[in-house]
């Protein structure tokens, strides 16, 4: 909806209040998944091959080291600033967001919390990870969680269904775009460096992001 003032009064008007969302004339479908994406466009699949789940659990321990660096080297009285000037989400509320992504999945595939669409979306309270340091503190305690519900996960296909709000789905499903969310925030965080002047401490590379369905564009 950032690139379509429209956007939103389309969305209401399908009574749907979630994204991102692909409509064809009065159909629409969810977008989180992409496989079902790709059926409702008329494609036989995505072309997509997923990764394995062992490599996935590295790569997104890898973008997660990676948000600490940048967020360690985010100047602490720029942190309320915007990301983006069209969007109201600050660079704390973000960098916060990327490891909260993280312990969204974890409820969810541990304590069994329905993944609703603002479960990765709860913001920190008030006066609380006010500096780059904090967050990435918070960061080490989700990677600390995720590396112990991998190293404890008995099946490791991650074909276990669990129930988000467009369905039961495998566990790789939220797994794989859980990853990749991290990652795409990780990559704007870069952007927000390089406009601040400050060179991102080891930056991704492609090899780190190599498999992930990453939207093409930064701010998509």
């Amino acid at each position: 909806m950032l690139n379509d003032p429209q956007g939103r009064e389309r969305l209401l008007a399908f009574g749907v209040r979630n994204v991102p969302v692909v409509a064809r004339g009065e159909q629409f479908v969810f977008g989180q998944n992409l496989e079902d994406v790709a059926e409702f466009v008329g494609l036989q699949g995505t072309g997509h091959k997923p990764l394995p789940p062992e490599q996935l659990i590295r790569k997104w321990i890898v973008v997660l080291r990676a948000t600490q660096r940048f967020l360690r080297q985010m100047p602490d009285d720029r942190l309320n600033e915007l990301v983006i000037d069209n969007r109201d989400r600050s660079i704390r509320l973000m960098g916060h967001h990327v490891f909260r992504i993280g312990e969204a999945f974890l409820e969810s595939v541990e304590d069994g919390v329905e993944y609703a669409v603002q479960l990765a979306n709860v913001p920190p309270k008030d006066g609380t990870f006010t500096t780059g340091e904090e967050i990435a503190r918070y960061g080490d305690t989700v990677i600390a969680r995720l590396e112990n519900w991998w190293n404890k996960l008995n099946d490791k296909s991650c074909q276990q269904k669990i129930k988000t709000f467009f369905g039961m789905q495998p566990i790789y499903m939220l797994y794989e775009r859980s990853t990749w969310h991290s990652a795409q925030h990780a990559r704007q965080l870069t952007a927000v460096l390089e406009r601040f002047g400050i060179e991102p401490d080891q930056r991704l590379t492609a090899d780190d992001l190599a498999g992930l369905p990453l939207p093409e564009r930064l701010w998509e």
